[in-house]
Order: C-alpha cells, then sequence, then structure tokens
C-alpha cells in the first residue's frame, strides 16, 4: 500500500472514529463503513482501527471473521450472495446455483476475472417463504429461477 493511500485511510478512519466515537461498541459501524466503501478491510484499516479504538487487533479482526458480510480480503464491485437455507433448497435454489455459476464463469467463494463480481453462499436472509432468495450487494431478489438469476446477472456484469 503507497504511503499516500495509507495516509488516506488512516484520515477516513480517523473521520469515522470522531463520527461514531471511540469506544469499543463503535467497532462494527467502523467496519461497515470501511466495508462498504472498500469492499473489504485492509491489514492496515484493521491495525488503525485498533490503535484509534484502543482495542488490541486481533479483536478487529476476530469480528471481521465472525461477521459474514465482514471481509479482510478485497472482493468483487459486485457481491452476489446466495441464501443456502433448506427453504431455499426446497424450493429449487440448485437449479438457481447451475445457472448463476455457468453464468459467471466461477464457483461460490471466487470473484470473476474482471473483479467485477464476487460469489457468495450465505446463511438465512430471513425471506424463506419467498425462495430462492439472493442478495445483490444490498438489493434482495426473492423467488428465483434459473433464467431469472442469470437476467439479473446479466444487469449486474
Amino acid at each position: 500500500m503507497l504511503e499516500l493511500e495509507k495516509n488516506s485511510l488512516s484520515e477516513e478512519i480517523e473521520n469515522l472514529v470522531k463520527q461514531f466515537g471511540s469506544e469499543r461498541q463503535a467497532l462494527l459501524q467502523i467496519l461497515q463503513a470501511v466495508q462498504r466503501k472498500h469492499k473489504h478491510v485492509s491489514d492496515f484499516a484493521q491495525q488503525e482501527i485498533a490503535r484509534l479504538l484502543n482495542i488490541h487487533p486481533v479483536e478487529v479482526y476476530s469480528v471481521i471473521s465472525f461477521y459474514s458480510f465482514l471481509c479482510s480480503e478485497p472482493k468483487g464491485r459486485n457481491i452476489v450472495r446466495l441464501c443456502r437455507t433448506i427453504s431455499c433448497d426446497m424450493a429449487g435454489k440448485d437449479k438457481v446455483v447451475t445457472a448463476v455459476k455457468r453464468e459467471l464463469g466461477i464457483t461460490f467463494g471466487e470473484t470473476t476475472n474482471d473483479g467485477r463480481v464476487t460469489l457468495e453462499f450465505t446463511n438465512c436472509l430471513g425471506m424463506c417463504d419467498q425462495g430462492p432468495v439472493m442478495l445483490v450487494n444490498e438489493k434482495v431478489f426473492t423467488h428465483l429461477n434459473p433464467e431469472a438469476a442469470v437476467n439479473i446477472l446479466n444487469e449486474v456484469k
């Protein structure tokens, strides 16, 4: 990471600490803000957050590793998450999985070569009566079938 980028990120995190506070309970909000902008929370960002909140870096990493919507590695510009609960299984998720993998040319846990899309499974999205369900960035799509899922991905790509 270039020195200019580090300085900019440090300043950004300092502003987040001013906004959300320097207490431990501000950690999740700060992590979410960094994740939203950068698509991940880098090692450097974790160190800066720990320093400014006066907590150990391991505490910061443990929160990132606990929550599935936070990550320490870069992701694609668009994150596509497919619910993997039994309700979605029963509603035909497997056919959607096959279509999504074929359309993107990647499997779950991977990012397309152009960096546009990261494909992930997620646990319950709380819409068990509307499955299969897919979350694209922050937009929810319900009652999916393979054709609908591919059409959504074509808009994202």
